[in-house]
């Protein structure tokens, strides 16, 4: 039984600071004004965010050498980028891509 308290109380733990981390900042960018500078540099954050994800999926890394790229998914990248700059449609975004690293996949 304390197995079972202690993964009840870990899940609940990590569902608690999961959902503080998300509800803070809007809680308390509710009672402050950030300025256009800041606002301005917090528009860059998703952009980031986006190309660390990507950077990270199609370098593979192997330690004491340089990163290597995994062809594939660099290949998958171009119909996909492609479908982002014609649709600007998140949905259509990620078809694409996964249906374009499946081809790939399939084919090689």
């Amino acid at each position: 039984m304390a197995e079972f308290e202690y993964l009840a109380l870990t899940i609940i733990g990590c569902a608690l600071v999961t959902w503080l981390s998300r509800v803070v900042p809007f809680l308390l960018l509710k009672k402050f004004t950030l300025s256009p500078a800041m606002l301005e540099f917090l528009s860059f954050v998703p952009v980031t965010i986006m190309a660390t994800l990507w950077f990270n999926s199609i370098l593979i890394g192997h330690p004491g050498h340089l990163p290597a790229f995994d062809w594939l998914k660099l290949a998958a990248s171009g119909p996909t980028v492609l479908s982002a700059i014609l649709s600007k449609n998140l949905f259509v975004v990620v078809i694409v891509g996964v249906v374009s690293l499946a081809l790939l996949r399939l084919c090689f």
